[in-house]
C-alpha cells in the first residue's frame, strides 16, 4: 500500500512505528516521520512477500461496548505508544524547479538547514586543520601578539602602542526597526520535488526492471540518488534502501536479480547500506544515535555474519559516526586500579563501562552546533539586568519567577501545562515594556493565536517555521541574526535537534531564549528530545509553573501526568465517556458525536470538534473515520484528487509539520487550501502524497493544538501502543468538551499508570554537561 501523507511506509498502522531495531534503545517514544512523499509500495519489490508491511497486522482498531456515559474515563482507553508516526511528515524533498520571486516557509526552513550543515562542516574542517601559531588567537589576545610581533621585528617602537584612547565599543546589532504594517498573506507557495530528467527516470526504470523492482520506484530513487541513480543501483544494488518505504528483504531480492552468484548476506556494500538503514529507521523513532551493541544484535539477525567487522566497515567509510559516552580510563589510571586491586583484594575500582553509540553525521552535527549555542547563550548575555519592576507587577507568582529568572539568565526552561501558557505571555509583554524586542514562537497557527490572544498583541506572536523562513517576524540584522533581545519558544517539546540547531544558531550573542512547555506531551516529529534534554542537563534555570489546568478537563489531564487515571466530577458533561463493542461501533458513535451530539448539548459546531485516534489503518483508524465523516459532514465525488470543497484537510509542508486547513477550490496551479487564514497552494503533483483529510488525526498531529471540542477514539487493538504520554497529549486538546469511545476495557488504565514516555538514545545532555557553562543551575 502506498504510504499516506506523512506515514512512514512500515508504520501505517498504528502511530508506533515498526520494524526497527530489535533492541529497547530502538523503541522509542516514536515521534511522526518524514517520509519520501511519493514511495510507492515497496511491497511489489523482489521478495515482497518476507516483507510485507507488519502494521497492516495491527491496523484494525476493535473497539468495545455501548452506551454513553458521563464522568471520567476510568476506563478509557490510551492511545498508541508511541504515536510519532509519520503523519506529521512528508516530503522532505527541496523545492530546486521553477524560482519563485519569494521563497516559501518550507523552502527557507530546508535552505536554512543546508546552511547551517555548511557551516558546521565549515567549522569542523577549521578545527581538523592545522594551526599556525597565534592563529587562534581573536580580539586582545590577538591585538597583544600583532603588537609583540611588531615590536620584536623592528616594524615599529614600543611605545606606539601606549597611551592611545580607547575606541568606543561598536554596537552589537542595529537600533530596532521601526514598526512595519501588518502584511496581507500572500498565497503560500509549496516547495515542487526535485524534477529529475526523463534520461535519468528511464535509465533508473531500466535497472529497476532488470531487477524485478516496480517501475514506480524510479522517481523516488531518482530524488535520494540524484541524476545517478542509476549507475550507482546497478554497482550497489543495496542502495535502493536509500528509497523510503524500501526493506531489506526487497533490496536483497533487487540485489540477488542484478548481482546473482556474486550476492551474499556480507557483502560490504550490503552491510554497509544496512546499517544506513538501521539508523535511519532509528531516527524515525526519535534517537539521534544507537547503541553500537543493538546495531551489531540488529545486524545478526539480518545474517550478518561478522556484525563487529560490518559496524567497523561502516564506520571506516563514513556511513556512520562512532561515539564513546563516559570517560574511558587512561593506561595510567588503569595501572593504578590495578595496583589498588592487588593490595586491596577485593576493593572496588570498577568504572561505569563507556558506552559506544553510532550516528548518522547530520544529528551529530545538529547536536554538536545546538550544545555549542546553547552555551553561548547562556555566556554572553547581560546578568544584571533589573527587571524587578516588570516582575513585581507580573498577574501571577510563577510570572514572576520567570520575568526574574529570565532577566538574569540567558537561558531558561520553563515547564507546565496549558493554563501556565499565560506565564511566558506576561514574559513577553513585560520585556517589551522594557524596550526589549521580545517575541513568541510556537509549533503551530493556532498556538500563535492563543498566544497572540494571552499578550494582547498579534505582533508578539509567531509561529516557528514563520519565524525562520522571514515569513514572520521582525526578520534579520546586518549579521544574518534574528533582530530579537527575547525569544520565547512555547511547545518546546515538539523541537527536534535540526530545527532546533538552525533556531540557536540565527539568535545573535547577547539574546535571551526561553523554552517553555509540558514535558508530559509527545515528543517531537523528528529526531531528538531537546527540551527533555536541556531539563536532564541541569544546563540552565528551571522554572516550574504553579498554575493549575481548570475545570474537569485540566483535573483529568493532570492526574494522568503524574500516573493516575481518576474519576473526576464533570457536572456540565465536560468529560463523556462512550463504551463501544467493535470497530463498526466506534465509527459509528464518533460520526454522532461530531456531527449530532456535541453540536447539540455544547453548541459546538462539527468544524470545530477534532477526532483524535490511534493510528491511520484499521476498521477505526484515521482513514475510515475520515471516510464516514466526509460522507456525513461534506459528501461529493472527490473531483479535485479525492478531495472538494468544504473538506478538513492536513497539509504536510515539511517533515514534522502538520497543518489544518480547509480545502477551497483548485485550478490549473493545484489545490487550493485555507489553513488557519493563511491561503497555500498545493501543486498537482504534491496533492496525493502531502495532503490527506483532516476530520480524523492522530496525537502527534494534534500536538500544539487546541478546539473547543474532542473525541478521542481508543480502539480495541490498540492496547499494545498505549502510552502515558499519549493519553496525556490526547485528553488534553479539548477545551470545553472531551468525549472518549472507549474499546480497550483496562488497558488505557494500565497504560497511564504503568507505561511511560520511552526514552530516546541521544546524544544533547552529555553533550550540554560537558561544557563551561558557569550560570548553570545545579
Amino acid at each position: 500500500m502506498t504510504a499516506l501523507p506523512g506515514e512512514t511506509p512500515g508504520t501505517v498502522g498504528t502511530d508506533t512505528p515498526q520494524d526497527t531495531v530489535s533492541p529497547p534503545e530502538a523503541g522509542a517514544e516514536g515521534p511522526e516521520h518524514a517520509e519520501a512523499p511519493d514511495a510507492p509500495d515497496a511491497s511489489d519489490a523482489p521478495d515482497a512477500s518476507a516483507a510485507s508491511d507488519p502494521s497492516d497486522a495491527s491496523d484494525a482498531p476493535a473497539t468495545s461496548e455501548g452506551g454513553e456515559s458521563s464522568g471520567t474515563p476510568a476506563d478509557a482507553d490510551d492511545d498508541a505508544k508511541g504515536e510519532a508516526e509519520a503523519e506529521a511528515d512528508a516530503d522532505a524533498a527541496p523545492a530546486e524547479a521553477a524560482p519563485a520571486a519569494e521563497l516559501s516557509e518550507a523552502q527557507a526552513e530546508l535552505a536554512a538547514q543546508r546552511e547551517l550543515r555548511e557551516r558546521i562542516e565549515k567549522r569542523k574542517a577549521e578545527k581538523a586543520a592545522p594551526i599556525a601559531a597565534g592563529t587562534g588567537l581573536s580580539g586582545t589576545a590577538a591585538d597583544l601578539l600583532a603588537a609583540v610581533r611588531a615590536v620584536e621585528s623592528g616594524e615599529k617602537a614600543g611605545t606606539a602602542f601606549f597611551d592611545r584612547p580607547a575606541a568606543a565599543p561598536a554596537s552589537r546589532r542595529p537600533a530596532p526597526a521601526a514598526a512595519q504594517p501588518p502584511r496581507t498573506p500572500a498565497p503560500e507557495a509549496v516547495p515542487t520535488e526535485r524534477t529529475a530528467t526523463p534520461e535519468a527516470l528511464d535509465a533508473v526504470r531500466a535497472v529497476l526492471t532488470e531487477g524485478g523492482a516496480p517501475e514506480a520506484l524510479a522517481r523516488p530513487a531518482v530524488g535520494a540518488l540524484g541524476e545517478q541513480a542509476a549507475e550507482l543501483l546497478r554497482t550497489d544494488p543495496w542502495q535502493l534502501l536509500s528509497v523510503p518505504g524500501v526493506r531489506p528483504e526487497q533490496a536483497d531480492g533487487f540485489a540477488r536479480a542484478l548481482l546473482g552468484a556474486d550476492c551474499g548476506p556480507d557483502d560490504g556494500r550490503r552491510t554497509a547500506a544496512l546499517v544506513g538503514w538501521l539508523l535511519e529507521r532509528a531516527a524515525l523513532q526519535g534517537h539521534t544515535a544507537l547503541d553500537a551493541e543493538a546495531v551489531r544484535r540488529a545486524l545478526a539477525e539480518r545474517a550478518v555474519g561478522d556484525p563487529e567487522a560490518a559496524v567497523r566497515d561502516a564506520v571506516e567509510e563514513g556511513v556512520a559516526l562512532v561515539f564513546q559516552e563516559g570517560e574511558e580510563p587512561s593506561a595510567d589510571d588503569a595501572g593504578a586500579a590495578d595496583g589498588e586491586a592487588d593490595e586491596a583484594g577485593d576493593a572496588d575500582v570498577a568504572r561505569e563501562p563507556v558506552q559506544v553509540l553510532l550516528g548518522l553525521d547530520r544529528y551529530a552535527l545538529a547536536e554538536e552546533s545546538l550544545a555549542d549555542g546553547l552555551a553561548r547563550l547562556v555566556n554572553t548575555c547581560e546578568k544584571a539586568a533589573d527587571w524587578a519592576e516588570a516582575a513585581a507587577s507580573a498577574p501571577g507568582p510563577s510570572a514572576a519567577e520567570l520575568i526574574r529568572t529570565t532577566a538574569a539568565a540567558g537561558l531558561v526552561a520553563h515547564s507546565g501545562g496549558e493554563a501556565a501558557r499565560a506565564e511566558p505571555a506576561a514574559l513577553i509583554a513585560a520585556a517589551r515594556g522594557l524596550g526589549l524586542r521580545a517575541l513568541g514562537a510556537t509549533h503551530s497557527e493556532d498556538g500563535r493565536r492563543r498566544l497572540a490572544a494571552a499578550t494582547g498583541d498579534p505582533d508578539t506572536a509567531v509561529t516557528l517555521s514563520g519565524l525562520l523562513s522571514g515569513a514572520q517576524g521582525p526578520g534579520r540584522d546586518e549579521d544574518g541574526a534574528l533582530a530579537l533581545d527575547l525569544l520565547v519558544v512555547l511547545d518546546a517539546p515538539q523541537l527536534d535537534v535540526e530545527g532546533a540547531a538552525v533556531l540557536v544558531e540565527a539568535l545573535a550573542d547577547g539574546a535571551r531564549l526561553v523554552l517553555s512547555g509540558d514535558p508530559g506531551v509527545l515528543g517531537s516529529a523528528g529526531a531528538g528530545r531537546v527540551f527533555a534534554d536541556v531539563l536532564a542537563s541541569h544546563a540552565c534555570p528551571q522554572v516550574v509553573s504553579r498554575t493549575p489546568d481548570p475545570g474537569p478537563i485540566g483535573e483529568l489531564v493532570s492526574g494522568i501526568g503524574i500516573g493516575e487515571l481518576n474519576q473526576v466530577d464533570a457536572p456540565g458533561k465536560e468529560v463523556v465517556i462512550v463504551p463501544v463493542r467493535d470497530a463498526g461501533e466506534a465509527v459509528h458513535r464518533t460520526v454522532q458525536l461530531v456531527a449530532d451530539s456535541v453540536p447539540r448539548a455544547f453548541s459546538i459546531p462539527a468544524e470545530e470538534t477534532q477526532v483524535i485516534t490511534v493510528g491511520h489503518g484499521g476498521a477505526a483508524g484515521t482513514r475510515a473515520l475520515n471516510e464516514a465523516l466526509k460522507q456525513r459532514l461534506n459528501p461529493g465525488p472527490g473531483r479535485f484528487g479525492g478531495f472538494d470543497p468544504g473538506d478538513r484537510v492536513v497539509h504536510v509542508p515539511a517533515p514534522g509539520r502538520a497543518v489544518p486547513g480547509v480545502v477551497l477550490s483548485a485550478d490549473a496551479e493545484g489545490l487550493r487550501l485555507d489553513c488557519g487564514g493563511v491561503p497555500v497552494v498545493v501543486p498537482q503533483e504534491r496533492v496525493e502524497s502531502s495532503v490527506r483529510h483532516g476530520w480524523a488525526l492522530s496525537a502527534h498531529q494534534a500536538a500544539g493544538m487546541r478546539w473547543p471540542a474532542a473525541v478521542v477514539v481508543l480502539p480495541g487493538d490498540a492496547a499494545q501502543g498505549l502510552s502515558r504520554p499519549w493519553v496525556y497529549t490526547a485528553f488534553g486538546r479539548g477545551e470545553r468538551h472531551l468525549s472518549v469511545v472507549h474499546g480497550v476495557d483496562q488497558a488505557l488504565p494500565h497504560a497511564v499508570a504503568q507505561v511511560p514516555a520511552q526514552e530516546r538514545t541521544t546524544r544533547l545532555r552529555p553533550l550540554l554537561e560537558a561544557l563551561p557553562t558557569p550560570d548553570a543551575a545545579s
